[in-house]
C-alpha cells in the first residue's frame, strides 16, 4: 500500500489545469509536463495563433488541451473564462498563475499608463483569477495554485522597477492566499525561475553582451535554464507529493541567487 501510494504522488490524471501565458516559453514548459503526468491543459492567453499552435504540441504528446483567448489585464474577462472551463470540464484544480512581461525604464521615466499595465498583467490577475478559482476549488474540496514569481521577487531592479515590484508582491500575495485559504484544503505556493532562456530573454547575447556574461558567470550551474527545468517543480507543486507546503516560494535558478 505505502509503495502503490508512493507512486501516485505525482499522478496527475483525471485533474484539469489552467495555465495562463501557456502558449510559449516557461508557461509551456509548465503546461508539458502537467501534460505528461495527467492533467487536461487549459491555455489561456491573447494570442490565438500560438495557443492553437501550443495545443498542436500537446496533442503530439498526446495530452488533451483547450485553448482560450483573454486578455489578463481586462478583469471583466477574468469570470467568463472560468465558467468556460467548468462548463466544460466541471472542475478546475490547478492553477497556474504565469502570465507577465517586463517593460525596461527608470523610475523616473515609467509613465503611469506602462506602470498600471505591468501591475495588471503580473500582479493584479493573479488575484483576480486565483479569486475566481477560488469558490471551484472549494465545493472541491481541494486545489492547487501556483504563482510566478522571479528572481527579481528577491532582488531590486533600477530598469525594470515596475516588474520587480509586480514579482516581489508575487511572494506576500502568494503567502496571503495560503494562509487564507489553508482552510480550504488549497495550497497556494510560488515558483521563482532565474535565468532562462525565453523569447523574453533570447535577445540578451546580442543586445547586452556585458551583462549577459555577467549573469552567466554568477549562474552556479554553469548555464541558463530553459522552459522544461520548471516543469519539475510544478508537476511537484501540483500534485498530492506537496499536499503539506503552501506559502513557500520555491526558486528554480541554477544557484543564481545564492553565488
Amino acid at each position: 500500500m505505502v509503495d502503490q501510494n508512493l507512486d501516485n504522488l505525482f499522478n496527475l490524471s483525471g485533474k484539469v489545469a489552467l495555465i495562463t501565458g501557456g502558449n510559449k516559453g516557461i508557461g509551456k514548459g509548465i503546461a508539458k509536463g502537467l501534460g505528461v503526468h495527467g492533467a487536461k491543459i487549459i491555455i489561456a492567453s491573447r494570442d490565438k495563433i500560438a495557443n492553437t499552435k501550443t495545443c498542436e504540441e500537446l496533442s503530439s504528446l498526446n495530452i488533451e488541451s483547450m485553448s482560450l483567448e483573454i486578455d489578463m489585464t481586462d478583469q471583466s474577462q477574468i469570470a467568463p473564462l472560468v465558467n468556460k472551463i467548468i462548463d466544460t470540464y466541471n472542475q478546475i484544480d490547478v492553477l497556474v498563475n504565469n502570465a507577465g512581461t517586463a517593460l525596461r525604464s527608470s523610475p523616473e521615466d515609467i509613465n503611469n499608463k506602462d506602470w498600471q499595465y505591468i501591475m495588471d498583467l503580473n500582479l493584479n490577475s493573479v488575484y483576480w483569477l486565483s479569486k475566481e478559482v477560488y469558490p471551484h476549488m472549494k465545493s472541491q474540496g481541494s486545489g492547487k495554485i501556483i504563482n510566478i514569481g522571479s528572481m527579481y521577487s528577491i532582488f531590486g531592479s533600477g530598469v525594470v522597477p515596475s516588474y520587480s515590484t509586480t514579482k516581489g508582491g508575487i511572494i506576500q500575495l502568494t503567502k496571503s492566499l495560503a494562509v487564507a485559504w489553508a482552510k480550504e484544503n488549497i495550497n497556494v505556493n510560488a515558483i521563482l525561475p532565474g535565468w532562462i532562456t525565453t523569447n523574453l530573454t533570447s535577445g540578451m547575447p546580442n543586445n547586452d553582451p556585458e551583462r549577459y556574461r555577467k549573469v552567466s558567470e554568477r549562474i552556479a550551474l554553469g548555464k541558463w535554464g530553459i522552459p522544461e527545468d520548471l516543469a519539475g517543480t510544478a508537476i511537484f507543486l501540483a500534485s498530492n507529493a506537496s499536499n503539506y507546503i503552501t506559502g513557500a516560494s520555491i526558486v528554480v535558478d541554477g544557484g543564481y541567487s545564492v553565488n
